[in-house]
């Protein structure tokens, strides 16, 4: 679309006064244009051509490109732009908003450069119909917290430059040159994570790194121009990953930069030194298919790769260092580095942690690096309480609470809590949560301090017709997670007719779990759907042994585990439920019912990554199995005496796994491993030898007998 005869003309010379001001200040700027799309367009069309762009970016429509000199990027695909250098970006608000997209992009600007975002007035914003709402399930309410958040914000912000067709044409503020031109170089932080990274490279097997920095801190250059040290030291084969290709680019540019003459060849993912040492970028799946005998292992936005990727990684190569980002823009945040934490200190618990903090790309005094962080609370932290952490019954509070009402220090508070708390909480969340007319939040507090938040979302109620076709597969909708999954994947229609409230996320401060503040919080959900005649409670996760147990206490119960593992956490979903009406009820016993049926067929197929302790945990709150008769009996007895075959009497220990109380013993048992893979998820005995979990077969199988000569002995009911 041709953008000639603009209503008001932009004056290029101003314009790049203001860009080489940004630059000399190592600061960057948002331009918001705001009204009629047309008239921006052609606004933005005349202005483009007279400033330097190296290179750029734009959002909207292929044809409706303002300068032939931008890459069209959709916000899906904002992602592979992690890591990445661009000068300018022009986002088409007109098209849609996501707010992970949109914080990303940003992060990919560069000191002098300009972010222009096409929107409505900000007096609009509150009313303003996102395209993108339809592909989250959000319905067009009203008003719009989030946005008239956002636009409050903005409007208050003298950092930001407004551009509108009904308004004269003006020249833009230009900041002051400074006494000392801004410019990118090595800060003392990065100069310090170089060294480390070498140290690294060349020290002892199985002490992995982890680098964490917010945005434009430099970690990907530091990890390039330690690779290229590590080649000169003698290194013979580093590989490096990412999510995709274009997310090192930066990497080995730093690279290739730092081995100046002793670079020998160069060619797209490939960098070779003269002494014969190569780096190279593997994508990850192609990483753990083909195992290199690679020395070193350079994982670069590692937050944005599945968790069982990365802990595949860690385990397959004998040094192994991780970069990403402490603040998330693609959806991780500190929710990845408490969660991976976890499996270091199980698996390598030599690892080594650095913290980058002084911006490399940008100045310190960056006025967008603040506006995104305040925008999209990237830096929401729950904190951690002043004073007395015990308490008495009495002061705490349960109640209801309205986060598109609350202060900004409160909401921070609030998100942080379910940052902290959660693998994947990105702004999209904060969006969700603001906006969506169906949800419904608690708050816990101890006097005037927040120490725990619950939110919930009301879903089903769908017509009969609708659920029926939702049940075939026919129609897929929007929202409605849990109601549709018990629907399609479940077979039960009526689920998504009945109306149910499910608990979308909850978050209890570090200082106070585990004294009943998350039961509490859940009781007042409870109570509020008996009030509202909802027919059930239910929650839908990444199944651990921990919240499985946690919603128990709740008085949920599992009506279906989910056949694939969850990309960004590696686990299973579980859906638990716990129904209020007599409809709500039927509806749990008929679902846990069937599963209970269909479990120990079903198992050996579909769930062989279920981890054992909470494979032990889900069958044990199934509904029981048939009773053993006198014939199973006699097998348990003639294999615990080593008369009977394993392979025989598999059918009968599976059986056994359902008698009432077994896996719950079982659950504590130094065999519980063995159990659950060789006998329930049926894996062979070369795995579980590979795993260390037994030393073969013969060792395997007499493990088991003695567990059941344990059973029968104890009695246990049999």
């Amino acid at each position: 679309m041709s953008h000639s005869g603009s209503d008001a003309k932009a004056d290029p010379s101003a314009w790049r006064a203001l860009q080489d001001s940004l630059t000399a200040n190592g600061e960057r700027r948002l331009v918001l244009l705001e009204g009629d799309r047309e008239q921006n367009l052609r606004w933005l069309s005349g202005l483009l051509p007279g400033l330097e762009i190296q290179s750029g970016l734009w959002t909207g429509p292929a044809d409706h490109s303002p300068d032939t000199r931008l890459t069209r990027v959709t916000p899906a695909g904002a992602r592979k732009w992690l890591g990445c250098e661009v000068s300018l970006i022009v986002w088409d608000g007109w098209h849609g908003n996501p707010p992970d997209a949109f914080a990303a992009l940003s992060g990919a600007l560069t000191a002098g450069g300009l972010l222009f975002w096409l929107m409505p007035p900000l007096a609009e914003w509150s009313r303003f119909a996102d395209p993108d709402y339809s592909r989250t399930g959000l319905e067009h309410g009203p008003n719009h917290p989030f946005a008239a958040r956002m636009a409050d914000l903005l409007a208050d912000d003298d950092a930001v430059i407004r551009v509108s067709p009904d308004r004269p044409e003006s020249r833009p503020p230009v900041p002051p040159l400074p006494e000392k031109r801004f410019r990118i170089a090595a800060t003392r932080d990065q100069e310090q994570l170089v060294q480390r990274l070498v140290r690294f490279g060349l020290g002892r097997r199985r002490r992995p790194l982890v680098v964490t920095a917010d945005r434009g801190r430099g970690k990907s250059a530091a990890m390039g121009m330690a690779a290229a040290e590590l080649l000169r030291q003698g290194r013979q084969d580093i590989v490096v990953t990412a999510p995709s290709e274009q997310n090192v680019e930066t990497l080995f540019r730093h690279a290739r930069e730092s081995l100046g003459d002793e670079l020998a060849e160069a060619s797209p993912g490939i960098l070779a030194s003269r002494t014969g040492g190569r780096l190279r970028f593997m994508p990850v799946r192609d990483l753990l298919a083909l195992r290199p005998e690679a020395e070193v292992v350079l994982v670069d936005e590692a937050a944005a790769i599945p968790a069982p990727l990365l802990k595949s990684v860690l385990l397959g190569w004998p040094r192994v260092a991780f970069a990403t980002t402490v603040h998330g823009y693609e959806g991780a945040g500190r929710g990845f580095a408490i969660r991976f934490r976890q499996v270091l200190d199980q698996s390598t618990p030599q690892w080594q942690s650095v913290t980058l903090s002084e911006p490399v790309r940008w100045s310190m005094n960056d006025p967008l690096e603040a506006l995104i962080s305040r925008l999209f609370l990237l830096e929401a932290d729950g904190g951690r309480l002043p004073g007395k952490t015990e308490y008495s019954a009495g002061e705490l509070v349960i109640e209801p609470w309205e986060p598109a009402t609350a202060s900004d220090e409160a909401l921070s508070r609030a998100f942080g809590l379910l940052v902290d708390a959660h693998y994947r909480t990105s702004p999209a969340d904060l969006r969700q949560w603001l906006d969506d007319t169906a949800a419904r939040s608690w708050r816990a507090r101890i006097g005037d301090q927040m120490v725990g938040v619950l939110w919930c979302a009301l879903e089903g109620g769908l017509p009969d017709e609708l659920a029926q076709q939702v049940s075939l597969g026919t129609r897929r909708i929007r929202g409605h997670l849990l109601p549709q999954s018990l629907a399609s994947h479940s077979g039960y229609p009526e689920a998504a007719v009945l109306r149910g409230l499910r608990v979308v996320r909850i978050a209890v401060s570090d200082e106070v779990r585990r004294a009943g503040i998350g039961q509490s919080m859940v009781q007042a959900a409870r109570a509020y759907a008996a009030e509202q005649d909802v027919d059930y409670l239910g929650t839908s996760f990444g199944g651990s042994a921990d919240l499985l147990a946690f919603w128990q206490t709740c008085g949920l119960h599992v009506v279906r585990v989910g056949l694939q593992q969850e990309a960004s956490s590696g686990e299973y979903p579980l859906q638990m439920v716990a129904g209020f009406s007599q409809a709500g009820r039927d509806l749990e016993e008929r679902i846990r019912s069937r599963l209970a049926d269909h479990w120990l067929t079903l198992l050996p197929g579909n769930w062989q990554g279920l981890e054992p302790t909470l494979l032990a945990g889900i069958t044990a709150d199934l509904p029981t199995g048939p009773t053993l008769d006198k014939d199973d009996l006699r097998d348990l007895r003639n294999f615990a005496n080593g008369h009977r075959g394993f392979q025989v009497t598999v059918p009968v220990l599976r059986k056994l796994s359902q008698v009432p109380g077994i896996m719950a013993w079982l659950n504590s048992h130094e065999a519980l491993a063995v159990w659950c893979q060789g006998v329930l998820q049926g894996r062979p005995w070369s795995a579980l030898q590979a795993d260390r979990l037994c030393l073969g077969q013969r060792e395997g199988e007499d493990r088991l007998r003695q567990v059941v000569r344990d059973l029968l002995k104890d009695g246990r009911g049999l």
